[in-house]
């Protein structure tokens, strides 16, 4: 099997594995990271950081759930915002980093926008 069909399945599987938790909520920077989560196939909870207006207004929306799964970009922006919600929200709820390594190790640190991994893309 070649690298890149490895990849397009190991994506399939992360999608999977994040479907089964049930019980928490992704949360991801804005519009094309949502959708690109739902085309390839997740049907859980998901909200867009951005659309909240403010840290704040996030904080008491996301307290609501058991977990919430940060898979913001890793870029410069996504790891400044990941530093504040785990400093804001890990005494309060569980915070999981490990997705957002999970794709990091899956595409090699190609895919640095949660966007990026429509580019694995595609039919069984």
């Amino acid at each position: 099997m070649d690298p890149a069909e490895l990849e397009r399945l190991e994506v399939q599987d992360f999608i999977r594995s994040l479907n089964q938790r049930k019980d928490s909520i992704v949360v991801v920077e804005g519009r094309r990271d949502e959708e690109a989560l739902k085309k390839l196939g997740f049907s859980g909870n998901v909200c867009q950081f951005h659309s909240f207006h403010g840290l704040v207004k996030f904080v008491d929306y996301v307290l609501g759930y058991k977990s919430l799964i940060i898979l913001l970009d890793s870029d410069r922006k996504g790891a400044y915002l990941t530093k504040r919600l785990v400093s804001q929200l890990a005494h309060r709820m569980t915070v999981d980093l490990l997705f957002r390594r999970r794709i990091t190790a899956i595409t090699k640190g190609k895919a640095r926008h949660i966007e990026d991994l429509l580019l694995y893309y595609g039919t069984n």
